[in-house]
C-alpha cells in the first residue's frame, strides 16, 4: 500500500502559484521541488478561482473550480447531509420497532 505524505503547507504551495505566474512551468517546479505537476496545476487552478470567486457570483453557471470556500460549504454540508441520514434511520428503526412493539402481546407465561 502506498504510503500518504502530510500536506503541503499553504505557504509552499501560494509560492508555487507565484513560481508558475512568473513563468515557470508545473513539470519543472515538480521535478526541482519533488511534488507532482499536476497537484501544483491544481493549486494555480484553486488560486485562480479564489480570486475570481466575488465576481462569479453574480455570474450564471461559470463552475470550473470551486474556490476555497466553496470546497469547505460543501464538505460541510456533505458531513452534515451523512449525519442526517445517520439519524433518519435510526429514528425509522425505532419507529419501526415501537410500532411492532404496540401490535404484539407479551409471550411471558401467565398466572391465571
Amino acid at each position: 500500500m502506498p504510503t500518504t505524505r502530510p500536506p503541503y503547507p499553504a505557504e509552499f504551495k501560494q509560492q508555487m502559484v507565484e513560481l508558475v505566474r512568473a513563468g515557470r512551468t508545473p513539470a519543472e517546479l515538480g521535478r526541482e521541488f519533488k511534488c507532482s505537476a499536476q497537484s501544483i496545476s491544481t493549486w494555480v487552478a484553486r488560486d485562480a478561482a479564489d480570486k475570481r470567486a466575488p465576481q462569479r457570483a453574480t455570474r450564471s453557471r461559470e463552475r470550473d473550480v470551486l474556490s476555497s470556500a466553496e470546497r469547505e460549504e460543501l464538505t460541510r454540508l456533505r458531513r452534515e447531509n451523512r449525519q442526517l441520514k445517520l439519524e433518519r434511520d435510526i429514528l425509522a428503526k425505532a419507529t419501526a420497532w415501537f410500532a411492532g412493539k404496540d401490535g404484539k402481546t407479551s409471550s411471558g407465561s401467565t398466572n391465571s
